[in-house]
Formats: C-alpha cells, structure tokens, sequence
C-alpha cells in the first residue's frame, strides 16, 4: 500500500509521499514514489504514483525516455498542464495494456494511480489525479487537495486546515500531519517521507526533503500532534449524562 498527497494554493505547491510498498511479517520494501522533473527550461513537474510498482516504473522510464529521445509529445513539449495529465494518462492505459485481463495471474492487477502538478511558464500551477483509466480530474477550491492510496486516515486533518490562503509552509505541515497519522493507522505505508515544495513561478529549485525513520523532526511533529490532540480533547464540553436513580426493591 502506499500513501500521497499534494496540495494547491495561492503560493504554490506541496508533494508529500511516503516510499514503502509492501509489508508483511517478514518482508518489506522502499522505493521512492516522487518523481520530480526539475531540469526542463520553463517547467516545472512532480508525479507520485500509487499501484503496481511494475506499471508505475514502465510509466515513469517512458516519460523519461520521450524527453531524452525528442519525441513529438513529451513532457518537454506539451504546452498545458491539462495536456501533460493526458499524455500521462494515455501512456498508463497502454502500459496497463501490456496485460489483459484474460491473461493475467491470479491476484494481480496493473492498476497504477499518479498524483501530476507543477507549472509552465505563462500558465498557472495546476494539480491533477490521474485514474487508472487515465482520466483525470483537478481538485476544487473548497478541496485544494487530491490524495492516493490509503486515504482515509489522513484526509480529516486535510479538510480541517487546507484552503487556497493556507500558507506554503502550513501546508507543508500538514501534508506531513496527514502522513504521519497514517502511518500511525496502517503499517503498510511508511517511511522515508518525501516532501517538495514549490512557490509559483519560482525561479529556482523547488524544495525538496527527505525524513528517514526516526528522523527527529518527523519524531517531534508526532509528539506534538499526540499531545494536543489529547489537550483538545480534554477541553471538549463534557456530556451531562443523568443523574442514577435508586429505585426502591421489595423484599
């Protein structure tokens, strides 16, 4: 299993991804589920994937690939973000392709989820959830959020705090709130926690950051989320329940 997410706001961008992608009592595995492309002139993109490692690396290598051989349509040449989220789109259907169903073992499914944002010069940032049918959709401003993978347990903190004027660095903290409450529920999603961080129209590298197990920062944000939930709680209003009646009982 694994877990992302990204965020959209007025300053920019926010990527957070966790890198496991199996557990089990004896086996467990780490790859990197971020892949920022820094180095193209005017743009600026970072994908996070979630499914099938196998489809999710023959994705990303094909990416890399049309870049590196000048191909016609690549992510170096697309002139909309909507455009780049289709072209992806469509390489996910035909790598997933490579499998029919009729032909597949038992158990296993090529389905792969993207997370795509970033910018073109001239254009404003956007974010998308690409499917594993490679549609897509861009979050709203009530939610400028989008999330893959095992969602359900960091997406109340999400929808608490993030607005289009939530800050960078708010956002930052959050999506890193977000992850760490998730580790917290699942064993299947977990460390080293990737974070990027990208301001509009930046002229230089967005941020990037990696927390490994037991990073003191990440250990600090955990203690201090635990304790002031339990403070917050503790000032709940408490609830009047009635007062115990006796209830005389004849002999």
């Amino acid at each position: 299993m694994t877990y992302c997410l990204a965020a959209i706001v007025d300053d920019g961008l926010v990527f957070v991804s966790d890198s496991r992608t199996n557990a089990g009592i004896d086996q467990l595995g780490t790859f990197s589920k971020m892949h920022p492309f820094t180095d193209l002139p005017g743009r600026f993109f970072t994908l996070l994937s979630a499914g099938n490692l196998a489809t999710t690396q023959a994705v990303i290598a094909r990416l890399e690939r049309d870049i590196r051989e000048n191909a016609g349509t690549s992510l170096a040449t697309v002139e909309r973000m909507r455009d780049a989220a289709l072209y992806i789109g469509g390489i996910n259907r035909e790598i997933q392709a490579r499998y029919p169903e009729a032909e597949r073992p038992k158990g296993f499914t090529p389905d792969a989820d993207f997370i795509f944002g970033g910018q073109i010069t001239g254009s404003a940032p956007a974010l998308f959830h690409i499917y594993t049918a490679g549609n897509f959709y861009a979050p709203t401003v009530l939610a400028p959020f989008v999330q893959i993978g095992e969602q359900k347990y960091g997406k109340p903190i999400l929808d608490r705090i993030i607005t289009s004027k939530t800050s960078l660095e708010t956002a930052a903290r959050c999506g890193l709130v977000s992850m760490d409450s998730t580790m917290r529920s699942n064993a299947s999603v977990g460390p080293p926690i990737e974070l990027m961080i990208y301001r509009t129209g930046a002229t230089v590298s967005p941020t990037h950051m990696v927390f490994e197990e037991g990073d003191p920062y990440l250990r600090e944000v955990r203690r201090a989320w635990a304790e002031n939930l339990r403070k917050a709680f503790d000032c709940l209003p408490p609830i009047e329940l009635p007062q115990p009646t006796v209830r005389a009982v004849e002999s």
